[in-house]
């Protein structure tokens, strides 16, 4: 079939044509429309978490300030940030006079696979209790 055929058979009457305009037309008008409704819905989103967010922090505000409205909370504050005592308690203070090159590692992850150990445990026990009760400082795992 030939496309002059094909469009020799096709009829258009005036009003396919009014029609097919005003198609087109109202495609013209509307998608930038369409394109900013969607620009302002995606800005609506943003402000209103933004407004949850504002609101989350102003009620943990609100939750602070009715704590700092609690006499036994401010009494453990001033004892723990100010170092207050009340009249006749001793206070003690600990310093962690350990070098930190000196504390244990953290524990390093468990391994999937299986080490053999020796199976003379007794002699590694007692050099182990012996290291730890003459050291002066944290000894680390090795």
């Amino acid at each position: 079939m030939d496309v002059r055929e094909w469009a020799s058979g096709m009829r258009l009457s005036a009003f396919s044509v009014i029609m097919l305009s005003l198609v087109v037309l109202g495609a013209w008008v509307l998608v930038p429309t369409l394109g900013t409704f969607i620009d302002q819905r995606q800005k609506i989103a943003a402000l209103e978490q933004s407004v949850q967010v504002s609101e989350d922090e102003i009620a943990a505000l609100t939750a602070e300030r009715e704590r700092w409205d609690d006499p036994a909370y401010i009494t453990t504050q001033a004892r723990e940030r100010l170092y207050y005592v009340k009249p006749g308690e001793v206070v003690y203070l600990i310093d962690n006079d350990l070098d930190p090159s000196a504390l244990p590692r953290e524990q390093e992850p468990v391994s999937d696979t299986l080490e053999e150990k020796p199976a003379d445990w007794m002699p590694q026990l007692l050099r182990t209790l012996v290291s730890a009760g003459l050291s002066d400082t944290a000894a680390t795992a090795d």
